[in-house]
């Protein structure tokens, strides 16, 4: 049995989506260490994964050179000021903990070696999108060991500057909600048009999944796509015409500023 060499703090949604991944990939099982308070989501890590799970601390975290904080941004201060003198001095740290500040982590943790990732829900179904930020300490040996971490949850990007992580989470961190919103908006408008609910919601989703697939296979900007669906004078183009009215694009950098903003606050906050 392999000796426990990456240690997962929390063992919720994100942790089993990054988690599932690598026992996909090969990554044996045996090699990773959860800690997870929640005794039937350890038993559910255990039984599905194959991973073992702890409630508490314990010798096992002194061989672990990759640590993941999977936790909640307003308890990791209390989380990592526990279970810092538990882990090795030369361990990676990568923290998913939103707004947290890799510069709070170093004073709770002691060590120069973190970086910091912004993912999405989507890495639960390996179509995740997920920034990254690297202090200056990690090398580049371990920027590639975090890939290969989150190779299986989807796109991986870094980005130079830490600030820039509010952007991130503003564009694919949130984004997902504002689709899922959007879904809700055109299964309402469906449904007041004579479409059944269920209907007007599978063609939604549908819709959604589809445009983001050909996007992602296209190598023109959404842009483009968007134009080439779009005859002048046709349908498609009162549709768009009521939204560029209605100042859609303005809505949505309002939105997205202040997700940006409320990160630099949790930052603060949290940290």
């Amino acid at each position: 049995m392999s000796t426990p060499r990456t240690l997962f703090v929390g063992g919720g949604n994100m942790a089993t989506a990054i988690i599932g991944g690598c026992v996909a990939n090969g990554v044996d099982p045996h090699s990773i260490l959860v800690i997870e308070p929640d005794d039937a989501q350890r038993q559910r890590l255990s039984a599905d994964l194959g991973v073992s799970a702890i409630a508490a601390p314990g010798p096992a975290l002194s061989a672990c050179d990759t640590v993941v904080w999977a936790v909640k941004p307003q308890v990791i201060k209390e989380v990592a000021l526990s279970l810092a003198a538990h882990l090795p001095p030369e361990a990676l740290h990568i923290s998913v903990a939103a707004g947290v500040t890799s510069d709070s982590l170093r004073q709770w943790l002691g060590t120069e070696r973190i970086v910091r990732a912004m993912p999405n829900t989507p890495a639960l179904v390996g179509h995740g999108a997920t920034g990254l930020f690297a202090r200056a300490a990690v090398s580049a040996d371990e920027r590639q060991r975090v890939d290969r971490l989150l190779a299986a949850t989807g796109l991986v990007l870094w980005v130079e500057e830490e600030a820039d992580l509010e952007a991130v989470t503003a564009v694919s961190g949130s984004g997902p909600a504002y689709f899922f919103y959007i879904m809700e908006a055109m299964t309402d408008a469906g449904e007041h048009m004579g479409l059944s609910r269920e209907t007007a919601q599978r063609l939604a989703i549908a819709t959604c999944t589809g445009a983001g697939h050909l996007a992602a296979q296209s190598d023109d900007p959404p842009a483009v796509l968007r134009e080439r669906v779009t005859s002048k004078g046709g349908s498609t183009y009162e549709a768009l015409a009521v939204m560029r009215q209605r100042d859609l694009s303005g809505i949505m950098d309002e939105a997205m500023r202040a997700c940006a903003a409320r990160a630099r606050e949790m930052g603060q906050q949290f940290g």
